[in-house]
């Protein structure tokens, strides 16, 4: 029997690239996400309609989460894996950032991965364990301006990551965290002028932004079997940009 994925915020960009990776895997996935119009043409570009489910659904909502998982349940039968990728930022500094800005980046980005958490694990308890992979980014441990509720949201997912693989690993259910740097995404494309794009190439080692199949990549690791003994584990995804301090340009630059 085909194992099943969950994966939100799957209508684009590492969401959908993941969903497709499984796809190619032979597993079976319910795409969740908030955007159901870009999610469902999504879908159809797909064309595999027997082994996908699109169901629009905002994570931070508990009883969205709730029917949508009982949706997926209904049609697959079971879940094996939870992706949660869904995610927004608010780029502003802190103190032009309002409340309601603050509370609505917190509650997808944290309050989401918690719920959808605790909707699918019932479900995998009953297949004997399961994997989840929290989609956190290079902003919860390297701060920058304009990022104070963003930053913040993906730091504490980081912790959430390993409060849940302590708690969940002895029901055989193993919780990981990928932590993407500069990746090629359309919202990059959108707002990272070619100055930013200049300065990221300068800090990091491998002197290019990643793809979203490259995330894709990690995140099926660590929901495959291969990770079998990996939990509570944050894996950066990032090109070496976590690991660098400065003068990459000058030494790149050295005879």
């Amino acid at each position: 029997m085909s194992k099943v994925v969950v994966v939100t915020g799957a209508a684009r960009g590492i969401g959908l690239a993941t969903a497709k990776k499984f796809l190619s895997e032979g597993w079976r996935v319910a795409l969740l996400d908030i955007d159901g119009k870009t999610q469902d043409l999504a879908r159809n570009n797909l064309n595999e309609p027997g082994n996908t489910l699109a169901i629009e659904c905002d994570v931070s909502d508990p009883d969205q989460v709730a029917n949508a998982i009982k949706e997926v349940v209904a049609k697959f039968n079971h879940i094996d894996a939870l992706v949660n990728n869904a995610g927004i930022a608010v780029f502003k500094p802190v103190m032009q950032t309002s409340f309601e800005e603050w509370s609505r980046v917190l509650a997808v980005n944290l309050n989401g991965p918690f719920i959808c958490t605790q909707a699918c694990v019932p479900a995998m308890l009953a297949r004997g364990g399961g994997s989840i992979v929290n989609i956190t980014s290079i902003s919860g441990v390297r701060a920058s301006t304009l990022r104070v509720a963003y930053g913040t949201s993906k730091a504490a997912l980081m912790h959430m990551t390993k409060q849940q693989a302590v708690e969940f690993g002895n029901q055989g259910i193993r919780v990981n965290a990928v932590s993407p740097g500069p990746v090629d995404t359309a919202m990059a494309k959108k707002v990272h002028t070619p100055d930013i794009r200049s300065d990221y190439h300068d800090a990091i080692p491998l002197n290019r932004y990643g793809t979203e199949e490259e995330l894709a990549e990690a995140t099926y690791f660590l929901c495959s079997d291969k990770a079998s003994y990996i939990t509570g584990h944050t894996l950066n995804v990032d090109g070496g940009f976590a690991a660098t301090g400065i003068g990459l340009p000058s030494v790149r630059n050295m005879d």
